[in-house]
């Protein structure tokens, strides 16, 4: 990085301490959405339409920080020079990215279906495989790039709490969606109960990874860290 390129760098930073992971408040506040929408409690109180409502609104949150995640200052697509960290942590924003599309689609169609017919029988979300795929394949870049975080764009854009928060997030959402499949003779899903369960400790695991992120780092460490990177 030039020297022009640090000073500007410099300016964008504030004088003291910088926050980091700007997208933290949009997974913490989804990540409560998801959470109260897999209580039966809230479901009885709320009702079909605003448990769905809930859970669309959560999935509108989660796309917005993954977007923000994706497009952080530093990050970029990755090129032919690209390390091996910074290219697994690009894939990794950008699958977790496309998973919360999945959500939003998921969770429209079940807005829709309960605003339709708020009194059918099973109407509501489910967590949809594609998405919770997506998660999963997202986690496992992220411990990638876990793994050589010295050489990352940033390495606090990867820790292993929030690394290893985000995996068993991941692994309780996949849960939850092979609970919630629909067995063809019964009708039934194969466990509403264990549904519920993996949604809600699926969401505590990634809001409380987005609380962990909400971190200061000082400001000479940045510049520091900044001086050491090549020129772009």
């Amino acid at each position: 990085m030039t020297g022009d390129a640090a000073a500007r760098a410099s300016e964008a930073v504030p004088d003291r301490v910088r926050r980091l992971r700007r997208e933290a408040y949009g997974f913490a506040i989804g990540s409560l959405c998801f959470f109260a929408g897999a209580l039966p409690l809230y479901a009885d109180w709320a009702g079909a339409v605003w448990t769905n409502l809930t859970f669309f609104a959560g999935s509108i949150f989660f796309t917005s920080a993954a977007l923000i995640q994706l497009l952080l200052s530093g990050r970029r697509p990755p090129r032919e020079h690209t390390n091996r960290p910074d290219r697994a942590d690009w894939w990794s924003a950008a699958i977790q990215f496309a998973g919360t599309l999945a959500f939003n689609v998921s969770t429209a169609a079940a807005l829709i279906a309960a605003i339709a017919r708020p009194d059918a029988v099973g109407v509501g979300w489910r967590p949809d495989f594609w998405g919770s795929i997506a998660f999963l394949v997202s986690s496992f870049l992220a411990v990638e790039a876990t793994r050589g975080r010295e050489r990352l764009w940033d390495r606090d854009a990867r820790t292993w709490h929030g690394t290893g928060l985000n995996m068993l997030g991941s692994v309780a959402f996949g849960v939850s969606a092979i609970a919630a499949f629909v067995v063809p003779a019964t009708g039934d899903m194969v466990s509403e109960q264990w549904t519920n369960i993996g949604t809600a400790v699926g969401a505590l695991c990634f809001f409380t990874a987005a609380i962990l992120s909400r971190r200061t780092i000082h400001h000479g460490d940045i510049l520091k860290r900044l001086r050491r990177r090549p020129s772009a």
